[in-house]
Parts: C-alpha cells; sequence; structure tokens
C-alpha cells in the first residue's frame, strides 16, 4: 500500500497561506476550552487536551488526504473513556487514570493501524446513521450529566444514568449559586452568540472573561472552583504502562474507541468531501487516525478524533488544505511554551460551560426528528441505542445499537414493498390497485408485484401473498420480479413447488421483469425448467399473450360505462404526467401548476418581452430538462391556459402572441426531436395531447374558449 505523505499540499497556491494561517490561528483558539474540557472528561488533567492538540493534529495533517478535515481532543472517544474509568472505578486525575488513558489511546492507535492494514473502511458500512446518531447522543447527553454537577460547584458525576442522577442530586445540596451564575451566564451567552453570530469565536472570548473576573473579583474566594495550575513547556515523552494496567480492558476498550473514532471521522470526512466536491482515501484516513492516537498516547493524552466542529469551522472561514492543521498544531505549542499561565485563572463552571454548548451541537436532535417522520423503525433504534448508552454505557450501547441494526435489515428484507396490479382504462402499463382508485383486477389474472430479492426468510410471505389472492376463477398467476435481483436455494425449492401447486390447480404461473442474472441463478438451483417450460417471460404483456390475454383487457367489475367515465376523467383525478406521478404521487397536479405559476412569475418581472424573445422559452423551463416529452408538452399547454394571468404591461395581444409563439416554438421542437429519435413516441404524444385537450376543456371550459380564439387570430 502507497502511503501518501502531506498530500493536500502538492501544488500549494501561496495565495492560500494568508487564509489558511489565520483559521488555523482561530481554531487554535477554539480548541483550547474544548480540548481542556475533554480531557477532563476523560478522567486527565486539563493540560494533557492541549499536549493532544499539537503532535497529534500534525501527524493527522501528515497523512490526511482530507484537504479541510481537522483532527483533535473530542466528544466521543473522550467520553468513552471517561465511562470506562468510571466503570473501573477509577478517580478522574488520579495517578492510575493517567496510566489508563495513554495507554487506551495508544490501543486505539494500534486497532487502526490494524484496520489500515486489513482495508477495514467498509466496516462503516454496517453502523448506520441511526446507531451511530443514537450512540454519539447517548455519549453526548451522558457527559453533559457527568458536567452539571461541576456547574453547581461540585466534583464531575460518574457512571450510568441512575449514578449520574445521584451524583446530581448530592451536588444539589451543596450548591454553590456564584458558580451556578456562572455557568449559566457562560452557557447562555455561548448558546445566543452561535445563533446569531456563528463565526464569532465566543468560547475563546467568554474563557477569556472567565480568567479576568478571577484576576479581578476573586471568585475562587466565593468557593468557585480554579483549573489547576501548569508549568508552561512542551509534553515529555509518556512511555507506555504496560505492566501497571490491565492489558485485556485497555484493549478492548481501544478496540470500541477504534471502532468509533473511524466510522464517526470516515463517515463526517465523506460528508465534507461530498459537500465540497473533492475524495477522500478512506483507508489512508484511517491510517492518518492511527497515527495521531499513537502520537496522544505519547503525550499522555485521551484518545483524538476527527472534529466536525472544529472542520465546520475551517469550512466557514475558507481553510484550503491541512496547512490549517499544521498552523493550529504550532500556535498550540507557542501557547504551551509561553501561555500557559491563565490555565490556573480558569472558573471550573466557566469551562464546563463550553464543553456542554459544544456537546450540545453533537446531540442528534434533527436526525431524531428526521427519523420519526420518515422511518419509525430507524427511529426506534435510534431511541435504542441512545437509552443503551445512557444507561448501560457505551459498549453494551454500540453492541445494542449494532444488533438492532442488523435486525433493521432483516425485517426491511422480510416485508418489502409488495402490491397487486392492475390496468387504467385508456392508459398504458400496470398500475398498484391498492394507491389507483381506477386501476382494476384483468378478469381470471392476478398480478404480483414483489420487491426485494427471494431468500429464505421472505419466501413464505411471497408464496402466501399469492396463495391467498387466488380465487376459484383464477387462470393466470404473473410474478413482477422486476425488484428481484437474487434467489437463494430455500427460495428456489419454494417457488418451484409453488408453480407445481398451481399447475396441479390448471393455473397458469409466471416470472416476468426481472433481469437476466436471475435466470442464470435459476438454472443454476436446479429450477431451469421453468424456463425451458415457459413459465419466465420478459415483460407482463408477453406473459399474458402467452396465456390468450390481448388488449383491451377484460376487466374485474368493470362495465362499459365506468370505462368511458374513467377515460374522461379530469386531470385533477387522475395522475396524467408521466414523470410528474411517478415522483410526486397524489400531488402531481399541484406540483405542475406550482411550476407553471413559478415560469409566468419570472415573466412577470421582466420589464418587457424583448428579454424573454431573446432567451426563449426554453431557458425558463431549464430546469425541466430530465421531464419526458409527455410531460412537457402537458405543461405548455397548462401555461398557455393561463395566460390571463399576465402582468398588466403584457396583457396587449402582440405581447401574448409573442409568449404564444415561443410556446408553439417550443413544442414543434419538441415534436421534430421525437420524429427523428423515436416516432413510436411521437404518435404516443399525439394521442396524450387529444386526451388532454378533453380533459382541460371540461376542466376550464372558458379559459380554453378564449385561447382557441387566440390561436385561431394567430393561426396557431
Amino acid at each position: 500500500m502507497k502511503v501518501k505523505v502531506f498530500h493536500t499540499l502538492h501544488n500549494y497556491h501561496l495565495k492560500d497561506l494568508p487564509k489558511d494561517i489565520l483559521t488555523g490561528i482561530i481554531i487554535a483558539a477554539v480548541s483550547i476550552p474544548i480540548s481542556m474540557g475533554y480531557a477532563e472528561v476523560s478522567g486527565i488533567p486539563a493540560i494533557y487536551g492541549l499536549y493532544g492538540s499539537v503532535f497529534p493534529i500534525i501527524l493527522f495533517a501528515l497523512f490526511s488526504t482530507s484537504p479541510q478535515f481537522i483532527f483533535g481532543v473530542d466528544a466521543a472517544p473522550a467520553a468513552i473513556v471517561g465511562a470506562a474509568m468510571a466503570t473501573l472505578g477509577i478517580p478522574t486525575g488520579s495517578q492510575e487514570a493517567m496510566q489508563y488513558v495513554p495507554m487506551m489511546a495508544l490501543f486505539a492507535g494500534l486497532w487502526l493501524l490494524l484496520f489500515y492494514f486489513l482495508r477495514a473502511g467498509r466496516m462503516v458500512d454496517f453502523i448506520s446513521t441511526p446507531v451511530m446518531g443514537g450512540f454519539i447522543s447517548g455519549i453526548a447527553v451522558t457527559i453533559v450529566l457527568m458536567q452539571i454537577p461541576k456547574v453547581l460547584g461540585s466534583g464531575s458525576g460518574s457512571g450510568e444514568l441512575l449514578e449520574l442522577l445521584e451524583d446530581l442530586l448530592e451536588a444539589l445540596r451543596h450548591v454553590n449559586l456564584r458558580s451556578v451564575a456562572l455557568g449559566g451566564v457562560s452557557l447562555t451567552i455561548i448558546v445566543a452568540a452561535r445563533r446569531f453570530m456563528p463565526k464569532f469565536p465566543m468560547a475563546v472570548v467568554i474563557m477569556a472573561a472567565g480568567v479576568l473576573l478571577t484576576c479581578v473579583g476573586h471568585v475562587d474566594q466565593h468557593g468557585v472552583r480554579l483549573l489547576s495550575e501548569v508549568e508552561p513547556g512542551m509534553p515529555g515523552l509518556v512511555l507506555p504502562a504496560f505492566g501497571d494496567v490491565d492489558l485485556s480492558q485497555v484493549a478492548g476498550r481501544g478496540l470500541m474507541v477504534a471502532v468509533v473514532v473511524m466510522a464517526e471521522t470516515l463517515l463526517s470526512e465523506n460528508n465534507f468531501a461530498f459537500r465540497n466536491g473533492y475524495k477522500i482515501d478512506d483507508n489512508q484516513e484511517i491510517l492518518a487516525c492511527a497515527a495521531g492516537n499513537i502520537a496522544a498516547s505519547l503525550v499522555g493524552c485521551c484518545p483524538v478524533n476527527g472534529s466536525i466542529s472544529r472542520t465546520s469551522m475551517n469550512d466557514q472561514y475558507g481553510g484550503r488544505t491541512q496547512a490549517v492543521s499544521i498552523v493550529a498544531g504550532l500556535s498550540m505549542a507557542a501557547l504551551l511554551l509561553f501561555g500557559t499561565g491563565f490555565i490556573g485563572y480558569l472558573p471550573v463552571p466557566v469551562l464546563t460551560a463550553i464543553v456542554i454548548s459544544a456537546l450540545m451541537k453533537v446531540v442528534e436532535f434533527d436526525l431524531a426528528k428526521r427519523l420519526y417522520r420518515v422511518s419509525r423503525n430507524e427511529f426506534y433504534i435510534f431511541v435504542a441505542a441512545f437509552l443503551s448508552v445512557l444507561m448501560l454505557g457505551t459498549i453494551y450501547g454500540v453492541i445494542i445499537g449494532i444488533l438492532l441494526s442488523f435486525v433493521a435489515v432483516i425485517l426491511k428484507a422480510t416485508n418489502p414493498p409488495r402490491a397487486f396490479l392492475g390496468v387504467i382504462p385508456g392508459r398504458d402499463g400496470f398500475y398498484d390497485m391498492g394507491k389507483n382508485r381506477y386501476a382494476y383486477e384483468i378478469e381470471h389474472v392476478v398480478i404480483y408485484q414483489f420487491s426485494e430479492s427471494l431468500f429464505f426468510a421472505n419466501i413464505k410471505m411471497f408464496q402466501e401473498d399469492i396463495e391467498n389472492s387466488i380465487r376459484e376463477d383464477t387462470k393466470v398467476v404473473i410474478v413482477d420480479a422486476g425488484g428481484v435481483t437474487n434467489i437463494d436455494i430455500t427460495a428456489a425449492d419454494r417457488l418451484e413447488m409453488l408453480a407445481e401447486s398451481l399447475r396441479k390447480r390448471k393455473i397458469r404461473f409466471y416470472m416476468t421483469e426481472h433481469r437476466d442474472t436471475v435466470n442464470a441463478q435459476m438454472r443454476g438451483l436446479g429450477i431451469g425448467h421453468l424456463i425451458e417450460e415457459g413459465r419466465v417471460r420478459r415483460t407482463i404483456t408477453a406473459a399474458l399473450h402467452d396465456a390468450g390475454i390481448v388488449e383491451p383487457y377484460p376487466l374485474e367489475g368493470l362495465d362499459e360505462k365506468e370505462r368511458r367515465l374513467i377515460l374522461s376523467i379530469p386531470a385533477e383525478a387522475e395522475n396524467t404526467l408521466e414523470e410528474f406521478a411517478w415522483a410526486f404521487g397524489d400531488d402531481t397536479v399541484a406540483q405542475i401548476e406550482k411550476r407553471v405559476h413559478h415560469v409566468l412569475q419570472g415573466i412577470h418581472q421582466l420589464p418587457d418581452l424583448e428579454e424573454l424573445a431573446e432567451e426563449g422559452l426554453e431557458k425558463r423551463l431549464e430546469t425541466w430538462h430530465s421531464l419526458g416529452a409527455i410531460d412537457e408538452d402537458e405543461i405548455l399547454r397548462r401555461m398557455e391556459l393561463h395566460m390571463d394571468e399576465l402582468p398588466d404591461n403584457m396583457t396587449e395581444e402582440d405581447n401574448r402572441t409573442v409568449v404564444l409563439e415561443l410556446i408553439e416554438k417550443r413544442r414543434r421542437r419538441i415534436m421534430e426531436q421525437l420524429r427523428r429519435e423515436n416516432p413510436d413516441v411521437l404518435e404516443k404524444l399525439k394521442a396524450s395531447r387529444a386526451r388532454l385537450e378533453r380533459r382541460l376543456e371540461k376542466q376550464n371550459p372558458e379559459a380554453a374558449k378564449r385561447l382557441h380564439e387566440w390561436e385561431k387570430k394567430m393561426d396557431l
């Protein structure tokens, strides 16, 4: 495997340097309170958070292929380690913690190094967004609950939810009101600034204000706790304490940290890469994470991670390359050498408020709301992962979340979208009878659509759906297997049994619409005779023809009067637009009218029609280029019916004529293109236009009458 070094600095443009330097300094400044706070969360003194913001960041920049992602001391790994310390009964800031925490960082780095050699980046694909979101949110809320006692004037909470609540109740018995006021005001200001001044580094200002308050107001004399003083200087080398720790514990927790670091970093990096139009090397990013964590362990720091908050800030301020990370690391080194004196003056509730404000952004409220609206099953997985972390700890939380994720996959595969199809008079194709009120079943025919691969867990459902649909007069069963891409041996055996059972009942059975690879699988699984017997057809129509059923199809329960009624129904009652109907379903007509009005509003804003004539109508319709010809033809016709809505300066006959001529020009271009490229569709368009005219005349006879008069005058 070829290792890329300083990949983002190749062909570096010096014009980007001033912006990268400024952004790097800002990120270093913001990292001061956050890194110190998360270091304390993990169980080590705050100063080690600054130590972890020098070499780990620079080493990540050395190997990373992302031009903008920032590494550093972050919430998730700090929380996992902090929770581990609480579970193991190791006091925060103790000598034992100083041995265990760096060892967890070391093992996290070694696991990540192994993942790099195994090219294990694809492991991330098996951790769903709800699981990761619930996991991270659970960690964030856990840390917030750990931090609240510090705002109240006590020490940090520990353990899972019940223990944290006990610590909180104990802290409430010894409340320091000045500490509460200081923390509460700090948090309020930061949250408000985030809303109204998102780019302003308010956390740095609040930290400076806290130091000033200590110097001037001597808040420490009124019971407000301060951080411990530290000597200036760079961190010394910390040798791994293999003989002083339980290796099974640190290796196991290190693995958990490594998985979370890899998952969160890769998912976030790819999100930024997609958003900003560049590509990253996932495997190289794992190596960068490994290097950063090994470096963190050697300076006594907790595990480090890709930071979404710092990267977002980098994105806001326009950082172009990993030069930003290098500048941030060097800026932190300068601070450690010459500026650590302020740390002993920083009030704990101020730092805690900064940490809590950062964690509030980590909790995935928006994701939870989205999942609740879109997918209740995934929402429940999110909640389960969240509560598992909160009540049982990080390890059990992630295990339960991943298990639930696999359960969700199985449930989705075993209960796929499926439907029974029918025919709408006057329209081509086959339609879901559950969603189309004018779709009718073909007499003596069952058409069943199954949208998932057939395997042991869903073949019973497939079989029961078909068997339950069969009536005494059923003669043909057709399966629309367009969504079937794979068949396992269990499904193959059941499919053969179903076909044989139907044959004995003198019912023809067909598989249709599937890919040719499924036919190859059927032959390999020993049911190729179904193909040889003609029970496999390319299309539903071919299967119907084979069964002796041709258009116009005899429809179940539909008399001639009802058929004529359906053929004459207005556009509002039927999805007539092909692409729009597929995209918008029941909202088709509303959407098309919305688009028409949008174009008309654009015309309203023109001072005259010369500009419209110059640019043509096509440019106004450019957002619809993906639509089919039939769709666009209907759009154009509906625009013509809205000629009365043109602004006063365009109601003159000449102006209306210009608009109508442009519409007609576009329509002719469509027809000419179809005549050259697809004559069959052209004939379909002509038939569709005739039906459309009849519907629109019934829908709005007055507008149609006026339009015909204008067209007659214009000889269109």
